[in-house]
């Protein structure tokens, strides 16, 4: 969450922001919006520099006015028909080069993760003209730089029936947990409760609300088996920011181990 590198909108130049929305908010949400661009392919910028270069920095540019559709039916009141460019979305964000950048990523495809992002709305005569600027950052200095939207672990659940459970109580035990942790098989003409998937169960213990059942299930966690769930922004797929979190553990630790190696043993 905190150190895995991304690109994202540091600077915003407003060169026209006729819009209701006030240039910083307008810069605060060009910000968060997650940029598909790989950061292994640029350096940090260096602090106090304001320019940037084609290593360290991407260059966007916002450029839309709000117009009346002359063909819009007089009794209309939808401003999708009445106007032109009335929604800014994050599609309408492209990208200027800077530098040899064009030579530099000659197959590079970079915009925004989403196209359908709403930045603002605008009303005839309204018009938005920015410049934006990206750089390297990670999420302990600014949350716009995160990669991850959600990260958490928990442990492997272990779902033991003590005894057969058949017919009638198979079919509520069955509704007791998320469906696929339960199956019910015909065994010998009887519904035969069995567990097939303890993974899906989120330990919700309905099971104990039932007399009948709360005594045949016993509930228990496997304590050396961890499921980490990791949602990505769409900045770089889960394995990737997985594999790079590991690398920057790994180089942690090895630090820890060159001070250790550095200090004089009395």
């Amino acid at each position: 969450l905190p150190e895995v590198p991304t690109m994202a909108v540091e600077k915003v130049f407003v060169y026209n922001n006729t819009s209701i929305v006030q240039d910083e908010i307008l810069a605060h949400r060009l910000g968060l919006i997650p940029i598909r661009a790989d950061p292994r392919l640029f350096e940090y910028r260096n602090q106090g520099d304001q320019e940037g270069t084609e290593i360290d920095t991407l260059q966007f540019q916002l450029k839309i006015k709000c117009k009346r559709n002359p063909q819009a039916a007089k009794e209309s009141s939808d401003p999708d028909e009445l106007y032109f460019n009335h929604k800014v979305y994050s599609k309408h964000m492209t990208w200027v080069p800077l530098g040899n950048q064009t030579d530099l990523f000659p197959d590079a495809d970079f915009r925004p993760v989403h196209d359908d992002i709403l930045i603002a709305l605008l009303r005839p005569g309204q018009e938005i003209d920015v410049l934006m600027h990206c750089v390297k950052g990670i999420g302990k200095d600014h949350a716009k730089f995160s990669p991850v939207a959600t990260a958490s672990y928990r442990l492997l659940p272990d779902i033991t029936l003590l005894q057969p459970i058949e017919d009638e109580a198979a079919e509520t035990l069955q509704k007791c947990f998320s469906p696929g942790v339960i199956e019910i098989q015909n065994v010998n003409g009887k519904k035969v409760a069995r567990v097939a998937n303890a993974r899906l169960d989120t330990f919700s213990r309905e099971v104990f609300r039932h007399e009948g059942l709360k005594n045949l299930v016993r509930l228990a966690r496997v304590r050396n088996h961890y499921i980490f769930s990791v949602e990505s922004t769409g900045i770089l797929p889960p394995d990737v920011l997985v594999s790079e979190a590991i690398k920057i553990l790994m180089g942690k630790c090895q630090r820890f181990l060159n001070e250790l190696d550095s200090v004089p043993m009395e």
